[in-house]
């Protein structure tokens, strides 16, 4: 009954899900969009908008989405892990 515990089981449980990995994707993927949907919205109709509320607004919509597309990534990777070990 002394099965031995991990050390940093924690830290294995992320290392597994790959979580740093899907975050780098996740959030490269958020800030693509978000400058998409700034230079097509806002910088290439040429019209006169207070951009600093429109920074913010990318802020939001980089770090939303980057936090969405994260997780569904480790949640694929949650998913993968579990049919390997079926």
């Amino acid at each position: 009954m002394s099965e031995s515990v991990p050390e940093r089981p924690r830290a294995n449980f992320v290392a597994a899900l790959n979580v740093r990995r899907n975050a780098i994707v996740g959030f490269a993927f958020a800030l693509l969009v978000t400058a998409g949907v700034l230079a097509f919205f806002v910088f290439l109709p040429g019209a006169n908008r207070p951009i600093p509320y429109y920074l913010g607004l990318a802020f939001v919509l980089a770090t939303a989405l980057g936090a969405l597309a994260t997780t569904v990534l480790t949640l694929f990777s949650a998913y993968r892990l579990a049919q390997e070990l079926d």
